[in-house]
């Protein structure tokens, strides 16, 4: 693909982005919406709209080799990445559900599923690609060096074997060696003699060449046609989706050819970015070196005339401002303005003091009419967007992209390398900071020496004023530092420890992909007949990549957005709570904490180790972010009563870990806890909820997600889908089951010897039912127990059912009036 195609797709989002600036900043604002459906529509609406253009900045933002273009264009993505979980975080609180359904939005819009799902940022993994080998070596490098797991623990357990023994299970595997041997050599002695009896037996044919023409003839044309007819057969199911398209090889197909052109532009990318680094530096010093005199001295040419002025009006010369006042630049402001000079400080600052009036006033005016109009609020509720931190940093770029790249004429840089005149524009800026720094110290001396030669010349003592001293911070402002319990030791040594104790863990990369499931298309249509829809496995994995992976991945957005400190994920056993875990930390490329109690068995006892064991924990994971914390069977923590047996003390975490999470993650940490429980119910509820500030509910899968799960995990497993596997009645069987379970029977049945077999003798449904009958589903039962939970215990669904019951109760009421009109 061209440069041109990723500059119009990035002028076609622009022009989106425009356009949705236009409706968030109108010149009159928004009157509130009374109608909660309405709002939905007009959030989710936006909400699509800007997953749309993020895709689209996400694939030039991937593509695009200019180094300056990608610096701007990281800005504005950035910020279309923090408004979609800024609208996400407005229709949760509208909806008070975790989960949003928007299939009529896309019927309207005619968009598909696969268009509004949100696609991880490349540069999550590529940008951090050599940070993240490091880690990865790191971890490795210390892995090795301990060794085996429990290596001494093996060692020596068992019976011990006699001599006996050992000699007879020698002997009968000796025996069954030598029969084997002399089987297979009787087999091809037999194979000789039958051989040899069939060319006895043959005799030349007797038959014309006519014949035996018309019979090959037959045969081929027959062998053809059949060929032909089965052909058209597959292609007419394929046609109509009752068969899937054949697998190409996968050299040959676009999408690999595709790959390689685009990471062969990945790899332009890193050295034009190479480039651009080195010519920063070289246009720095070159211009420092012909334009910073030239710089010095007409600043100093001004400050002189600034004295002269100020002594002329006012008799004496001025006091020169402070670093903090903004030096010289104070000046030069102020000459701008028009302003007239002051002498001194003073003057300025009254003038400050007096602004700072008037702001006081008009807030105080302001906080009255807000006090008027929340009395009218009450009386006339509505939905009123919250303001946005991510709207201005949008409205900006799209600024400076129509002030810069918009129309630009490049045909004379077509390799898209660096344009050394924006560098220059730059740089001219920070030079003239630097050098203003430098005149600044040079004109202090100059106006102390020309004071002391006035009053040496008036004959009067200089008197020296006296120095202001800075203010003193009360003992109010002062807040009490965390003491560091490993000051002495680097972050390196840290890590090191945690991974001796298996603290940090090695985990498998999985794909978010890997996590299939199909979309929900009929939740708004039960949401109407008065039935809460389940979220589907795809609405799961939507969920947390906005929760946790987005945040995770960029700063800018974790420092703004919404911030999320916990997350519970809860559901049956097997639905992959563990493998969404392993996703989400190898998307970022994330270091995993493992704070399981059964990991830290025997681990750090006591008070101090556990006080140590946090600090460890926490003071790396803030260092090397982005990291995660993960707490398996979290619910173990906020049991009432633990039983005597189990020693793995999980009742210690109780009140430490929501103490850090109220206090100890600031947004600027990109760290996140992520508990699981299979057994939520067994908790306390306040504890666990007050613990978590987000619960995800995890469902067993429905049909169209059984579907999707049976085909994915055969194909995974090196298994092949033919005709003769009927998927759809093999969903339908496996009512109750979970990809857990699915995948635990795909993997007993694909054996090693049953997928050499596969090409000619194709998988059939009855293979796959026996093992997975043997296996128990997850009932209805279970499920309808997590819903209770959720909608009885936990925070949004408490508020949920309480919205439910209102709604109810007013459609009560108004069906009672209407009532009475009639009588």
């Amino acid at each position: 693909m061209s440069h041109s195609l990723y500059d119009s797709m990035w002028l076609s989002a622009q022009v989106d982005i425009n356009n949705l600036i236009n409706v968030e900043l109108p010149k009159v604002p928004p009157k509130p919406e009374k109608d909660k459906v309405a709002a939905f529509q007009k959030f989710g609406s936006m909400y699509i709209k800007y997953i749309l253009i993020f895709k689209r900045l996400d694939d030039c933002y991937d593509q695009i080799v200019h180094p300056q273009k990608r610096r701007l264009l990281r800005h504005i993505m950035d910020g279309a990445m923090g408004r979609i979980l800024e609208l996400k975080d407005e229709m949760v609180k509208l909806e008070i559900l975790e989960f949003q359904y928007f299939d009529d939005i896309l019927a309207d819009t005619k968009l598909t599923p696969s268009d509004i799902e949100i696609p991880i940022p490349k540069y999550f993994l590529t940008e951090n690609a050599k940070t993240i080998k490091e880690r990865e070596k790191l971890l490795g490098t210390i892995l090795a060096r301990l060794g085996p797991p429990d290596l001494d623990k093996t060692v020596g357990e068992g019976p011990a074997m006699t001599t006996e023994e050992a000699v007879q299970m020698v002997q009968v595997h000796e025996r069954a060696r030598q029969g084997r041997l002399r089987t297979k050599l009787m087999r091809e002695i037999r194979l000789q003699e039958e051989r040899e009896k069939l060319a006895h037996l043959r005799v030349p044919p007797k038959i014309d060449q006519d014949t035996a023409a018309t019979v090959i003839q037959k045969i081929w044309r027959g062998y053809w046609q059949r060929k032909e007819t089965a052909k058209v057969r597959a292609d007419e199911l394929i046609l109509l989706g009752m068969r899937p398209l054949p697998q190409p090889k996968p050299k040959n197909t676009d999408e690999y050819h595709s790959k390689k052109i685009q990471d062969k532009r990945r790899q332009v990318q890193q050295q034009y970015e190479r480039e651009y680094q080195e010519a920063l530096v070289a246009v720095k010093d070159r211009l420092r070196e012909v334009e910073g005199p030239d710089m010095q001295e007409r600043m100093q040419d001004q400050i002189r005339q600034w004295f002269i002025e100020v002594r002329d009006a006012k008799g004496k010369f001025p006091d020169f401002p402070d670093e903090d006042e903004g030096g010289s630049l104070a000046i030069f402001k102020q000459r701008q303005e028009g302003e007239p000079q002051e002498d001194d400080g003073k003057k300025g600052k009254k003038g400050k003091k007096g602004k700072k009036d008037k702001g006081d006033k008009k807030k105080k005016k302001d906080k009255g009419k807000k006090d008027k109009k929340k009395k009218g609020e009450e009386e006339d509720e509505g939905v009123v967007m919250a303001p946005s931190h991510y709207v201005p940093t949008i409205h900006e770029g799209s600024k400076e992209y129509a002030a810069m790249w918009k129309g630009r004429n490049e045909l004379m840089n077509f390799q898209q390398k660096h344009d050394i005149e924006i560098i220059k524009d730059d740089k001219r800026k920070e030079i003239e900071d630097e050098v203003r720094l430098q005149v600044d110290s040079l004109m202090r001396e100059e106006l102390k020496n020309l004071k002391l030669a006035v009053e040496r010349d008036k004959g009067g003592k200089g008197k020296k004023k006296k120095k202001k001293k800075g203010k003193k911070k009360g003992k109010k402002g002062k807040k009490k530092k965390e003491k560091d319990l490993t000051a002495g030791k680097s972050i390196e040594s840290l890590y090191e420890e945690l991974v001796r104790e298996g603290v940090i863990v090695k985990y498998p990369k999985v794909k978010m992909a890997e996590y299939e499931g199909e979309y929900n298309y009929l939740a708004t249509t039960l949401r109407q007949q008065g039935i809460e829809p389940m979220p589907s496995l795809w609405d799961v994995r939507e969920v947390l990549k906005e929760l946790c992976i987005l945040p995770l991945g960029s700063q800018s957005v974790h420092e703004k957005s919404p911030h999320v400190k916990s997350l519970l994920v809860t559901g049956p056993r097997g639905v992959g709570k563990k493998m969404l875990v392993h996703a989400i930390c190898s998307e970022v490329g994330a270091n995993l904490f493992d704070l399981t109690p059964a990991n830290l068995q025997g681990k750090y006892p006591g008070k101090k180790g556990l006080e140590m064991l946090l600090h460890l924990v926490f003071k790396v994971a803030k260092a090397w972010p982005p990291s995660v914390v993960y707490v398996g069977d979290c619910e173990r923590t906020f049991v009432k009563k633990i039983p005597k047996t189990d020693k793995t003390d999980p009742k210690r975490f109780k009140k430490p870990l929501p103490k850090i999470v109220k206090k100890g993650m600031k947004p600027e940490d990109r760290v996140m806890i992520i508990g699981t429980s299979k057994q939520p119910f067994d908790a306390e509820a306040k504890g666990l909820c007050g613990m978590y500030q987000r619960i995800i509910m995890v469902p067993r899968p429905d049909y169209a997600s059984r579907f999707v799960l049976w085909r994915s995990l055969i194909l995974r497993n090196s298994g092949k889908i033919t005709d003769a596997l009927d998927l759809s009645s093999l969903a339908k069987v496996s009512d109750g089951y979970t990809g857990g379970q699915l995948n635990a029977t795909i993997q007993q049945v694909l054996t090693e010897r049953r997928i050499h077999q596969l090409h000619r003798k194709p998988l059939v449904v009855n293979e796959l039912v026996g093992p997975l009958a043997k296996i128990d589903p997850v009932y209805k039962e279970e499920e309808v127990a997590f819903q209770n939970w959720y909608m009885n215990k936990t925070p949004l669904g408490k508020k949920r059912a309480k919205a439910l019951k209102g709604d109810d109760e007013g459609d009560g009421k108004k069906d009672k009036k209407k009532g009475k009109k009639k009588k």
